[in-house]
């Protein structure tokens, strides 16, 4: 089961918050679009996401993504995403 827990900080302090979550295992091919989806249910844009943003998740199970992951000005600070183990 995929559970990741996707926090929007703004000034260091949580903004908004959610939990995207998937029965099957993760798909690093699919990674992009759970980032979509995610960024579509906190309503902010979506980052670039590289190869070394993967490997950092994959190895870490934790992913920030700042100003410059953005095409477009973003109104917070960071988009943390942190895999949740179940």
């Amino acid at each position: 089961m995929i559970r990741i827990w996707a926090k929007v900080l703004v000034k260091g302090k949580i903004a908004s918050q959610y939990v995207f979550e998937r029965d099957n295992e993760i798909d690093y091919s699919e990674f992009f679009d759970y980032v979509r989806e995610i960024c579509e249910n906190l309503d902010i844009p979506t980052p670039v996401v590289i190869k070394t943003h993967l490997f950092n998740f994959a190895k870490y199970n934790v992913l920030r993504f700042g100003a410059d992951d953005f095409l477009e000005p973003i109104p917070f600070d960071k988009l943390i995403l942190e895999n949740i183990f179940s």
